[in-house]
Parts: structure tokens; sequence; C-alpha cells
């Protein structure tokens, strides 16, 4: 059992919904996420997704596309990313990471390091899952099979206008959890409407018996408490940027925690 299926069994097995952080990698400092990631756990987090920085990051707003930016600008790429998880994984064996990002960075790391580097790399740094946007289910069942093979799960977006065909088309190859994105657009846009995601859940258990965790505009702990309802988890990434992004260095982990502490007791209320 990976290393996610055994965390979702465990939160359901105590009655409690998995929170989902997500921060862009060498973001707001080149240097801290590592730390970041373990103030978070430490915060009540039980899976962080780490988005792996790229010039053009369809799915994502204004925030963190200048979250992407910034790292970039730092000099922040995929192999700077796998030793943040190494780095992490020196005093955290337990907590599942997910990589969030897209085609072009993956395919160009084995383009440079020879191939499928990326799976083995990210195996050997401590990686758990890996969610490519760009990716559609159609096209990767070989990838999917060998990222199964080297103790990886492949996670899928769903979108409120994603159909059945195309749900089951996710659940044939997915593994871990699936993420279902709750608005049309991007990440931070618009406002959670949390009774059509009530209504949309029961749809996608239809075709998809892996956990089923909602983001895409959640703010605050009210949203993620309702969210947490209906779903197995809550992922938040937009606001965590948008409260580190002007702080100084030494209030980052602090900020992000609070906040994280806030979101974890609501939820288990």
């Amino acid at each position: 059992m990976s290393r996610i299926a055994s965390t979702f069994e465990s939160l359901k097995n105590r009655g409690r919904k998995a929170l989902i952080p997500y921060v862009t990698a060498g973001f707001p400092f080149a240097d801290i996420t590592p730390e970041l990631m373990h103030g978070m756990v430490a915060a009540g987090a039980d899976v962080i997704e780490l988005g792996v920085p790229f010039s053009d990051p369809m799915a994502d707003g204004p925030v963190i596309q200048k979250a992407g930016e910034k790292a970039l600008a730092l000099g922040i790429g995929t192999r700077q990313v796998l030793e943040m998880v190494r780095r992490f994984r020196e005093g955290d064996g337990k907590t599942p990471v997910v990589l969030m990002g897209y085609a072009n960075p993956v395919e160009r790391y084995d383009l440079t390091h020879g191939k499928d580097a990326f799976i083995r790399d990210a195996a050997s740094a401590g990686v758990d899952g890996i969610l490519v946007v760009d990716y559609p289910p159609e096209e990767c069942e070989a990838f999917a099979a060998k990222l199964k093979s080297n103790g990886l799960d492949l996670i899928f977006l769903l979108a409120p206008t994603s159909t059945d065909e195309r749900m089951q088309q996710v659940a044939r190859v997915a593994s871990g959890y699936v993420y279902y994105v709750s608005l049309k657009g991007v990440t931070g846009a618009g406002h959670l409407d949390t009774g059509a995601v009530g209504q949309m859940l029961p749809r996608i258990r239809q075709h998809v018996h892996i956990p089923v965790g909602v983001g895409f505009g959640i703010r605050d702990a009210t949203t993620a408490k309702a969210v947490g309802k209906v779903a197995d988890a809550v992922v938040i990434g937009t606001k965590i940027i948008q409260l580190i992004e002007d702080r100084p260095r030494h209030e980052v982990v602090a900020v992000a925690g609070e906040f994280l502490r806030g979101i974890r007791f609501a939820l288990d209320a």
C-alpha cells in the first residue's frame, strides 16, 4: 500500500478528513521549502502538494503564477525540487508528498537525465505521487504503470465539466486520490459553491473509488469545513501563497502554520 493510500485509510478509520496544503517549491525563498513543509505538517497537514515551477502554468491563477515566476528567477527547477523532498525526508518519513506540475518539466528532465529518469529520481527522493495537469488519462496508462512499479501514485484532476466518460477514464489509471477542481477556471478564481460540490461528488464516486479531494477556491475555515463534510480531503494553495508572499523569511513558517491550524481545527470540529 502506498504512503498516500495508507494515510487516507488511517484518516478514515479515525473519522478525519485530509488537509492538503499546496505551496510552490522555492517560494518565497529558495531555501525555505523543507522547513515550510515541516511546519505545515506540525500544523496539521496530512499530505503536501509541492508545485514544480513552470513558465507557462495554464491551470494556475495570477497568485500562483507569480510565485512560480519568482521561484524560477531564484533558480528552482525540477532537480532542486527533488532535492527539497530529499531534505524533507531526512526528518519526515511518513507524510506523503505529491509533486504538482506540467508535462514540459517532466519530459525535459528525462531528455536531460535519460529515459524514465524523472520517475526513478522522484521515487528515490521520497515523492509519493505525481499530478501532471496536462497529461490526459487516455494517454497515461504506460506512465501510470511505471509510476506504480516505483511505488508512486498518479493523481488526476476532475472538473465541473468532466463527463461520465472522462471520470471512467480517470478511474482506470488514477491512484492515491483524485483532485476535484471545484470551479471553472484557474486556481484562486471565483467563489466556491459548496452546494454544487456536494451534488457533484456522489456522481464522481459512481466511477472513482479512491478518495476525492476538493480544491480551487477554498480560502477559509468555514468553506473548508463545509467541503470537508462531503469530500475526503480539502486542498488549499492560493490563500497560503498570498499569506506568505510578502513576509520576511523568519515569519513565513509561522504564518502558514497559524492559518493551517485554523483549518485543521475546523475540519476536526
